[in-house]
């Protein structure tokens, strides 16, 4: 009968450390599947509205189809909405982004993870809106600061027919993130009764009606900055503002701009889905002096297209972008520009 009893208590306890290893068993975790690395059939470009951002996108587009192998695209359009259009996906790769004109939506996104930063595009850059030719300050040496924009004389000098005896002000471009700040600029500066602000349409009806007072030796007050065009070419000076302070720019803006940054941006999925792309932009380096020179070429060139600009710059300086890309796409880039291919992502002109 003890025997029988140690068999019983024995099987007992078997069934009993059986019940408790059996769920500490089945509960164990089992080995997550990764997740499948994010997947782009084209790269899309934001195509912001000024030469400089037109023709860095284009170089890219060139060096990302022809010495990558992916498809590229563009969307047009201005600061605000192509901002907004990377942080949803619906673009990739943005190649200025403005500090501090756009801070207060850049580290919104930054903190919640909808951008990445890769690296300095232009690098820095100044920008007013209270740029006049230099052939005018010369004429009026007095004219030197924004103040003097509410003396009688000089509101009559930028007067015109439809500015109802207030200085005419070119201000920036409609969409662009600089259009709210020079419209609080003019508020703090106490300037409302004394200019009268035009936005225009896009970058070429800014450049527009500079290029036509400066050639014509007329008065001239707008918004530039130093690496568009007329900026690079003509001689512009600045109007004196009280110094930039982040005091300043968090109340009433009634200071200069502070120096930009000019950074690249991309989406956060392009960086799995395109990791050799990422690489080539985190050693972009399309500085000032660089662009310079092919600004100073396009205005020697007045009937080249950002195209023509881009293929120039590509076919005379492999100095400096096969220093950007692997040595297996700086040879297929230079194949395909021997053969004069075109990107299949380049905008109809």
């Amino acid at each position: 009968m003890r025997a029988q009893y140690r068999i019983l208590i024995l099987l007992l306890i078997i069934t009993l450390t059986a019940a408790c290893v059996a769920p500490a068993q089945q509960s164990a975790p089992s080995e997550e599947a990764e997740a499948p690395a994010a997947s782009i059939d084209t790269i899309i470009f934001s195509d912001l509205n000024w030469p400089s951002a037109e023709l860095q996108n284009r170089i890219a587009q060139y060096i990302v189809e022809k010495g990558y192998g992916y498809s590229t695209d563009v969307v047009l359009g201005a600061t605000l909405p192509l901002f907004q259009g990377l942080r949803k996906g619906d673009t990739h790769v943005t190649l200025e982004i403005w500090l501090p004109n756009q801070d207060e939506a850049w580290y919104e996104a930054l903190g919640n993870g909808e951008v990445v930063e890769i690296g300095a595009s232009l690098g820095k850059d100044w920008q007013s809106a209270f740029v006049i030719p230099k052939y005018l300050q010369e004429q009026y040496p007095e004219l030197d600061s924004v103040e003097d924009l509410k003396d009688e004389q000089f509101k009559e000098l930028f007067a015109s027919a439809e500015t109802g005896g207030k200085a005419r002000l070119v201000s920036c471009v409609i969409g662009w993130a600089c259009e709210e700040v020079n419209a609080a600029q003019v508020i703090g500066y106490e300037l409302e009764d004394h200019v009268h602000v035009v936005n225009p349409g896009d970058g070429a009806a800014l450049n527009a009606d500079l290029y036509g007072a400066y050639e014509r030796g007329e008065p001239w007050i707008g918004y530039q900055w130093g690496t568009n065009d007329p900026a690079l070419i003509l001689d512009l000076v600045r109007l004196e503002e009280p110094a930039y302070s982040d005091e300043c720019w968090e109340s009433n803006k009634a200071c200069a701009y502070e120096d930009a940054d000019i950074l690249i941006a991309v989406h956060p999925d392009l960086v799995d889905a395109a990791p050799d792309v990422i690489k080539m932009l985190e050693a972009w380096d399309f500085n000032i002096e660089v662009y310079k020179e092919v600004a100073r070429w396009q205005e020697a060139n007045s009937d080249a297209s950002s195209h023509d600009a881009a293929l120039w710059w590509l076919n005379s300086r492999s100095d400096i972008w096969s220093a950007w890309v692997t040595d297996e796409a700086a040879a297929a880039i230079e194949e395909a520009l021997a053969a004069n291919e075109i990107p299949d992502g380049w905008p109809t002109e």
